[in-house]
């Protein structure tokens, strides 16, 4: 299984990695971002840099905005996993518990089953 997930790896990964050098090497022209919408002949802040360089800034941004938006949609489903765990652990605390008391002696048992609480009604 390992060895089948290195081969496919690699035949994913080789190919996107030539694709990004043939990218990056077919736009190395350098281009000037303006961020100043009132004056493009002589802007305020401006940043010159290669055409791949921006691609990839951006390329780069959305995958992290990406990642983020889902992690946030996700967190009610992360909170339910939460709260289904420790009632898990309350419940195996329980089965512990009266797995205990069937492995007690008779005479003390029948002492424990008066004092067990009820669940509560549904």
């Amino acid at each position: 299984m390992t060895r089948f997930r290195k081969i496919v790896t690699a035949l994913v990964l080789v190919p996107l990695a030539i694709a990004l050098i043939v990218f990056a090497v077919a736009n190395r022209e350098i281009v000037t971002v303006s961020l100043d919408p009132f004056d493009p002949a002589q802007p305020a802040l401006s940043v010159r840099m290669p055409l791949f360089v921006l691609i990839f800034v951006f390329l780069i941004a959305g995958v992290v905005l990406g990642g983020f938006a889902a992690w946030l949609r996700q967190g009610r489903h992360r909170r339910a996993s939460r709260a289904l765990r420790s009632d898990l652990a309350g419940l195996r605390r329980e089965v512990e518990i009266l797995n205990s008391r069937l492995e007690a002696p008779p005479e003390s048992r029948d002492r424990d089953i008066a004092r067990v609480p009820l669940p509560p009604p549904m």
